[in-house]
């Protein structure tokens, strides 16, 4: 054996380094659901920055130095508070906010959401059967971007009181609102549960057409 790692310590170094690199530095993540829709579909990889807000040792949650603030809008990556699973949202409410949600609604601060009607999509949601996307865009104090609802399913989040966020926790939803586990679900995400912010699409491949090339989503900045 140590005859091997001595032939073979470039290669093992190289492992070492990129090993970090994707678990301090930045990382990539591919996208398994429709949780993000429209602005993230599966087979979607997004770059993602871990720099963005912590420098962490790698492989752990310790944060050794705070180097950005997360913006209300931010699509960001991070580990679920219940049971530990990647997820990628929005962040929606910062630390201090009091934020509810009336019928779809998102009042913030006291200043209730704008939206403007897009345009429709199919969905096809497992057992359900194909359903018709309502496309909007939501517009609130700081940022504007795209979401979907699904007025067809029963029983979806659609509102709840208000809440105020804690120190260092943030409130996030998924963009296609009727058919994401979030925040609504799983409550606060504390700031050393940030992963990093996703920046825009590497590549991406229709899962659903033998992995077709997206070729116009390739490089596409997240917004």
């Amino acid at each position: 054996m140590s005859t091997w790692m001595r032939a073979n310590k470039g290669f093992l170094m190289f492992l070492l380094l990129f090993g970090v690199f994707r678990t301090a530095v930045a990382d990539w993540n591919p996208i398994p659901s429709a949780s993000m829709r429209p602005n993230l579909l599966e087979g979607d990889v997004v770059f993602v920055n871990r720099l963005a807000f912590n420098l962490k040792v790698p492989l752990t949650d310790i944060v050794l130095q705070r180097l950005g603030e997360p913006q209300r809008g931010d699509i960001v990556t991070f580990s679920s508070p219940k049971d530990g699973t990647r997820l990628i949202k929005r962040i929606i409410a910062l630390p201090g906010d009091t934020i509810e949600m009336r019928n779809e609604q998102l009042v913030i601060n006291g200043q209730p959401a704008q939206y403007t009607a897009l345009d429709t999509a199919p969905e096809t949601i497992a057992h359900v059967g194909q359903l018709t996307a309502q496309r909007i865009s939501e517009r609130n104090q700081t940022e504007q971007h795209r979401i979907q609802v699904l007025p067809q399913i029963a029983g979806a989040a659609r509102s709840f009181a208000p809440v105020t966020v804690p120190a260092d926790h943030f409130l996030m939803l998924g963009d296609n609102r009727d058919n994401s586990a979030d925040s609504r679900y799983f409550g606060f995400v504390p700031r050393e549960l940030l992963i990093g912010k996703a920046e825009r699409i590497l590549v991406s491949a229709n899962i659903q057409e033998h992995w077709q090339p997206r070729l116009q989503r390739f490089g596409m900045k997240l917004e």
